[in-house]
């Protein structure tokens, strides 16, 4: 007799990029029946600044999420669970945006909590550690385009797109804007660390486009593999290394780099600020907790979009 499942789709729309996967869910854990298929739309595009979703960049989520009903159409699926996340809770048009996908996926986006994103992140990240490599406790970090989740605990309202269109507007940013940058990207985390003991934690796991962009870098990939990125482990200097350089960089620069996907060329700096910051922080304060700075992260391909699946699934099994 086979095992009782589900076959979920999950989709991840955050600040930047918008997300699908479908997998068969049950005791053992998920089974995709379609990987990750991922579209920038930068749905975030000025929110920061207007508090409203631009035509365009809505127009472009209405583009993916037809694609995307077009896939799930091929595949018979227990449910549809759609995520939206930092840019949508932030637009006061949002209502706009939520009839328009519901119309076309025949769901409801939900808008989720920043802590609850943060739990399913978390859940995402850990389901697939291969817990004898790496030591615990875990400190998880999903560093979005609007937001940056902490240890499925805390989030924090910076990310790549923000820190980019709050900040870093010159092209290359000048050391002032970085330093502006720096200075908000700390403030966030002072604010986490009154909630979350970072202290604590033995391993540091990144997940997100920045992360894992960076890691492909600093690892020489001349063009993006998933496969070999996910659960690479990399010391932070080569990571500050890497981000620092990046950062600095020209957007022309940047587009020279296959590795990197076109629709971040313009904000990876913006990422790799806040993640050489969250970083260098949370291996302080591991020192100052527990004598032993953490010197390397591990880069996962897991995250929100698997957390949200598999949580889905994990709930209609219940039922």
């Amino acid at each position: 007799m086979s095992k009782e499942s589900v076959t979920v789709a999950g989709i991840d729309c955050g600040t930047n990029s918008i997300r699908l996967k479908i997998a068969r869910v049950d005791a053992d854990g998920m089974h995709e029946v379609v990987p990750r298929i991922l579209r920038v739309i930068r749905l975030g595009q000025d929110v920061d600044k207007t508090h409203r979703f631009a035509d365009e960049a809505l127009e472009r989520a209405y583009v993916a999420a037809r694609e995307f009903a077009g896939v799930i159409a091929e595949h018979p699926i227990d449910g549809l669970r759609f995520v939206a996340t930092s840019a949508t809770r932030d637009a006061e048009n949002r209502e706009e945006f939520e009839d328009e996908i519901e119309r076309i996926l025949g769901v409801r986006p939900e808008v989720i909590p920043g802590t609850e994103e943060a739990d399913l992140s978390f859940l995402g990240a850990t389901s697939v550690v291969n817990r004898d490599d790496l030591p615990a406790p875990y400190l998880v970090v999903d560093l979005g385009g609007g937001s940056t989740e902490v240890q499925g605990a805390f989030y924090m309202n910076i990310g790549s797109v923000r820190m980019t269109e709050r900040h870093l507007t010159n092209d290359p940013p000048t050391q002032t804007q970085i330093d502006e940058a720096v200075a908000d990207v700390d403030e966030h985390i002072d604010e986490a660390f009154r909630t979350v003991d970072a202290g604590k934690a033995r391993t540091i796991i990144g997940v997100s486009g920045t992360v894992t962009t960076m890691t492909a870098l600093a690892m020489g990939l001349k063009e993006y593999d998933h496969t070999v990125v996910d659960g690479h482990r990399l010391s932070l200097e080569d990571a500050y290394a890497v981000d620092d350089k990046f950062l600095r960089m020209t957007r022309a620069e940047r587009r020279e780099y296959k590795t990197i996907h076109p629709g971040r060329i313009d904000v990876v700096g913006g990422g790799a600020v806040v993640w050489s910051r969250v970083l260098a922080r949370v291996s302080e304060a591991a020192k100052a907790d527990h004598g032993e700075a953490i010197d390397s992260f591990v880069a996962s391909e897991h995250g929100l979009l698997d957390g949200i699946v598999l949580d889905y699934g994990r709930r209609l099994l219940a039922q």
